[in-house]
C-alpha cells in the first residue's frame, strides 16, 4: 500500500514505515502530525485518485528531527566587469517517519 501526498508544494510517494525528508514544518520533534493532502492511494488492488485531494484520507507521521541539507554554493558574476559574488545556502528540512495511511 502506498500513497501520494503533497507537502511544501512538492509531491511524495510514501509507504508505511518509510523515512521522508520534507520542507520544514512547524512541529516539535517526537510529535505526531497528520497530513491530509492525499492525492492518491493504491492498496494493491484498486487505486483512488482525488480531485485534487481524497476526502477523508490522511497520512499519520512522526516527526523525527529538523535539520539543514548540505550547502549549495551560489556564484554570480558579470563578464568583463570584475563583479563576483559567492553565497551559500542550506535548505531546512523536517525528517518524518510514515506510521499509517488512513483511508475512509
Amino acid at each position: 500500500m502506498f500513497a501520494i501526498i503533497e507537502s511544501g508544494g512538492k509531491q511524495y510517494k510514501v509507504a508505511e514505515g518509510e523515512t521522508l525528508r520534507v520542507e520544514l514544518l512547524k512541529a516539535e520533534p517526537e510529535s505526531n502530525i497528520k497530513i491530509d493532502k492525499v492525492l492518491a492511494v493504491f492498496d494493491g488492488e484498486d487505486m483512488q485518485v482525488g480531485t485534487p485531494y481524497i476526502e477523508g484520507a490522511a497520512v499519520s507521521c512522526k516527526v523525527v528531527e529538523h535539520g539543514k541539507a548540505r550547502k549549495v554554493t551560489v556564484f554570480h558574476y558579470k563578464a568583463k566587469k570584475n563583479i563576483r559574488k559567492k553565497n551559500g545556502h542550506r535548505q531546512p528540512f523536517t525528517k518524518l517517519v510514515i506510521e499509517k495511511i488512513i483511508t475512509e
